[in-house]
């Protein structure tokens, strides 16, 4: 599903860049986006669906900076034999590779520039990098066949939370349907070592899309 959003993100970008050659005459000061978001996080099979909101302040016409802010809950699987433990655990598992299934709540901040190009009338383009904090709360639910296995496992609980930095970069577009209006669609990707006792370093994905408020101009 994600890989199809990007896709089709991708696509409406394209299409949306070649009619409009004319560059944009009106620049916001200010830019407000709340929308829909969808994290993944492959490496634990953790899929959540949330809210992307962000805040930003346009001091040249290709550069902004602002902070940004988003919330996600969703289910995943902790592969026993993918964790750090695994060579501790091997003589028990008997050559199998149990999961542990959990629940997750993330939150994500970050703050830093945008790089904005805005040469299409209907569309400014944007890239980032990604510099911030993730938190994350877990709740596993350890299967009855695992319990004996769970007092070996260093840093396994049935709750764990963590909060690390993350880093990675991002873009995007926006479809400008007005001067203070338009549709955002972003993508980014985010490296970092959640519960490092106990999990490899993660990669995850962050889709957004929703509406783009401005007001203001630039001088």
């Amino acid at each position: 599903m994600v890989r199809s959003i990007l896709v089709a993100t991708c696509l409406l970008g394209l299409c949306a860049c070649r009619p409009a050659r004319a560059q944009q005459e009106y620049v916001p000061r200010y830019d407000l986006f709340t929308g829909y978001s969808h994290l993944t996080s492959p490496s634990v099979k953790l899929e959540q669906n949330g809210f992307n909101g962000s805040f930003g302040v346009n001091l040249l016409r290709w550069l902004a900076v602002g902070a940004d802010f988003s919330v996600f809950q969703g289910d995943g699987s902790i592969a026993l034999a993918n964790t750090t433990v695994a060579p501790l655990l091997a003589p028990f598992l008997g050559g199998l590779n149990p999961s542990i299934p959990f629940s997750a709540t993330t939150y994500t901040f970050a703050a830093g520039p945008q790089f904005n190009l805005r040469k299409y009338k209907w569309v400014t383009l944007f890239a980032r990098p990604g510099l911030g904090a993730l938190h994350e709360s877990a709740s596993l639910q350890i299967p009855p066949n695992l319990a004996p296995f769970a007092s070996l496992v260093p840093g396994l609980a049935p709750n764990l939370t963590n909060t690390v930095v993350f880093y990675g970069a991002g873009g995007g577009f926006d479809y400008n349907l007005s001067r203070h209006v338009a549709v955002r669609f972003s993508a980014d990707f985010v490296h970092t070592h959640l519960f490092a006792n106990l999990l490899e370093p993660r990669n995850a994905v962050r889709i957004s899309v929703g509406p783009t408020w401005r007001w203001g101009e630039l001088k």
